[in-house]
């Protein structure tokens, strides 16, 4: 602190010109082309289009926002989030008597002194045969309080997680053309969607057929993205989303991410599908284990 002084004071002009030209290099700013120039474009993440139906969709797949589906893994966010869930799941509903709720007579037992025998109050002390309970558990609320911009950020890094590990697959719709059990499991086997498979639909509720197929089928569930948790991704060996559902995920935790390269030319055929895009000039896609 002394130094700084001492040299404001014996050299004040020099003191105040690099003052002044430090704030003039810090007031300019730079252009928009060297803007564009510095930025490092973000490059949207492929994944390779999956089929319920058996049909073929070959160099097709699915052009995901990097900003939801690529985002840094953090270990502590999902812990957050997850204990979170957790605690919004308990009842909360243990409750034990006190000594001043036990029914029976407030009469001391025996007298104070005289017995030879230890002191004892009324019958309904703690430390007594069915007498109350000292520091037992009580009804309360157990839920706990995270920020919504922290559980947001814990879904984008649990979507980023399961595409890392190549356990994220996309179909165009989740529709079954039949309720037989049989008809499913034949398929999700020769996909290898049997054992610990979440399927998440962006409709307003899963497919009559799909559900009535699939609730006999063990180690899979069958959920709307509107009641999506990120504990959900956490605990489901593989998540599977549909067109609309990914859609619905990135308006809802995008983060203004905006494309400066020119994007690939998509055919009439693909219209309906905004985000299919062809893979053929592509680097390769990951693809779903």
């Amino acid at each position: 602190m002394w130094s700084v002084n001492w040299r404001a004071v014996v050299q004040p002009t020099q003191f105040l010109r690099r003052t002044v030209a430090t704030a003039v290099s810090s007031s300019t700013q730079p252009s928009p082309q060297s803007a564009i120039k510095a930025a490092d474009p973000l490059q949207p993440v492929y994944l390779t289009l999956s089929s319920l139906h058996g049909k073929k969709v070959k160099d097709q797949a699915v052009a995901l926002d990097p900003t939801v589906f690529n985002h840094p893994i953090r270990r502590d966010i999902l812990h957050l989030c997850a204990v979170h869930y957790l605690d919004a799941q308990r009842q909360g509903t243990a409750s034990t008597k006190t000594r001043g709720e036990v029914r029976g007579s407030g009469r001391k037992i025996r007298p104070q002194k005289g017995t030879g025998r230890a002191r004892l109050g009324d019958g309904q002390s703690p430390m007594l045969r069915g007498g109350g309970v000292a520091f037992g558990p009580k009804p309360r609320d157990f839920s706990t309080k995270l920020n919504r911009k922290v559980i947001e950020m814990g879904m984008r890094v649990a979507l980023s997680a399961k595409l890392k590990d190549q356990r994220l697959g996309v179909v165009r719709r989740l529709h079954w053309y039949c309720p037989k059990t049989r008809t499913l499991k034949r398929r999700l086997d020769l996909l290898g969607w049997t054992t610990g498979t979440l399927f998440i639909t962006g409709e307003s509720q899963v497919h009559p057929a799909l559900r009535l197929a699939g609730r006999n089928l063990p180690g899979m569930d069958f959920k709307v993205v509107n009641d999506l948790h990120v504990y959900d991704l956490i605990k489901w060996r593989r998540v599977v989303l549909d067109i609309s559902a990914i859609q619905s995920l990135e308006r809802r935790l995008s983060r203004g991410w905006v494309d400066i390269l020119e994007e690939p030319t998509v055919s009439q055929s693909q219209s309906a599908f905004p985000l299919l895009q062809s893979t053929s000039t592509e680097p390769r896609p990951v693809q779903l284990q």
